[in-house]
C-alpha cells in the first residue's frame, strides 16, 4: 500500500466512525463495535484514534454527551432528568456526578447559575460589563469542512477536518481553530443553518474533498472574548448586538462574523474553554 492509497483508507475509516458517533450519541455506544466499523482490530485501532485525536473514543462520546447536555440545560425546557436519559446515563444521580465534574456544578444550578447568566440584561443592563476589543485583522485563509444543521454539532465537522488532515500529513501545530457561520439561527431553522469548520492554511495548500477552502475577510473586528462552554455562546452574541453595538457607535460591515477557538476541549474542562468572537466593522 502506497503513502497515498494509505491516508485514503484511514482518512475513510475515521470519517466513518466519527459519522457513526454523532448519529447515534442517544444510544450504547460499544468501543468493540467502532473497531469494527474501522475494519480493524480493537488492539490497533483504538492507539490509531487515540493518536490522531489525543483521547480515548469513550472519552470523545463522554465529551459529546455533556456538551449536548450543556447546551440542552442552557437551551430547552427539558427537565434533568430526561436530558439525562438523553445523555445515556441510567440515572439522575449519576448524570449529576459525572456532569458537575466536568461543569463545576451540577445540571440544576448550572440552569441557574451557569456563566450564560452573565449575558442576560435585567432593565436593559447586563449584570457585568464584558472587554471588547477592536482589533484590525489581515485577510486569512483557510480550509474547512461544512457542516449544515444545528451550530451546536459543528464538533462533527472539526472531527472530520482534523482526521482528514491528520491522516494527509497536512496537520500543523500553529493551525488556528476557527468557526465560520453563514446564517442566523432566528431566521433559518436550525436544520438548514450552514457553518465551516476551518483552520488557517496556506492559500497554496491542497484542499481536495471533504476539505473547501475559505478565507476570512481583513479588516476591523470588535472581538470579545468568551470564556466558558461553548454551549452559553448564544447569550454572548445576543449582549454584542443588543448591548455592545448601539451604545458602541460603530456600524456593521457586510462580513461574516467568525470565532476563533484559542484552546481544545480535550484539553481543559468547559469552564476554562476560551474562544474570540469576531463581530465584523465598517
Amino acid at each position: 500500500m502506497n503513502g497515498e492509497t494509505a491516508w485514503a483508507v484511514y482518512e475513510t475509516r475515521l470519517r466513518r466512525v466519527s459519522a457513526h458517533i454523532h448519529a447515534h450519541l442517544d444510544e450504547e455506544l460499544d468501543m468493540d463495535c467502532l473497531a469494527d466499523i474501522a475494519c480493524m482490530s480493537s488492539y490497533h485501532w483504538h492507539r490509531i484514534y487515540r493518536a490522531i485525536y489525543g483521547e480515548t473514543a469513550a472519552a470523545t462520546v463522554k465529551r459529546l454527551r455533556l456538551h449536548r447536555a450543556a447546551g440542552d440545560i442552557v437551551g430547552t425546557d427539558l427537565t434533568v432528568l430526561e436530558i439525562a436519559k438523553r445523555s445515556g446515563y441510567p440515572n439522575v444521580q449519576s448524570f449529576n456526578r459525572i456532569f458537575k465534574a466536568v461543569y463545576g456544578m451540577p445540571p440544576a444550578r448550572y440552569r441557574r447559575e451557569g456563566s450564560h447568566k452573565l449575558f442576560e440584561t435585567h432593565r436593559g443592563k447586563a449584570s457585568h460589563m464584558f472587554d471588547v476589543q477592536i482589533r484590525t485583522i489581515s485577510d486569512t485563509s483557510l480550509v474547512g469542512v461544512p457542516h449544515q444543521g444545528s451550530y451546536m454539532q459543528i464538533g462533527k465537522a472539526f472531527e472530520q477536518l482534523f482526521g482528514t488532515l491528520y491522516a494527509r500529513g497536512q496537520a500543523r501545530p500553529d493551525m488556528r481553530m476557527i468557526g465560520i457561520y453563514l446564517d442566523a439561527p432566528d431566521l433559518v431553522a436550525e436544520d438548514r443553518l450552514r457553518s465551516v469548520a476551518c483552520v488557517s492554511a496556506d492559500a497554496s495548500a491542497p484542499a481536495a474533498a471533504p476539505l473547501e477552502r475559505r478565507a476570512i475577510q481583513g479588516g476591523e473586528y470588535a472581538v470579545l472574548r468568551h470564556k466558558g462552554p461553548y454551549a452559553e455562546m448564544h447569550m454572548a452574541y445576543k449582549w454584542l448586538y443588543a448591548e455592545w453595538l448601539p451604545k458602541s457607535g460603530r456600524q456593521l460591515r457586510d462580513a461574516l462574523m467568525f470565532e476563533e477557538y484559542l484552546n481544545n476541549p480535550r484539553d481543559v474542562a468547559p469552564s476554562e474553554l476560551l474562544t474570540d468572537i469576531h463581530l465584523p466593522l465598517a
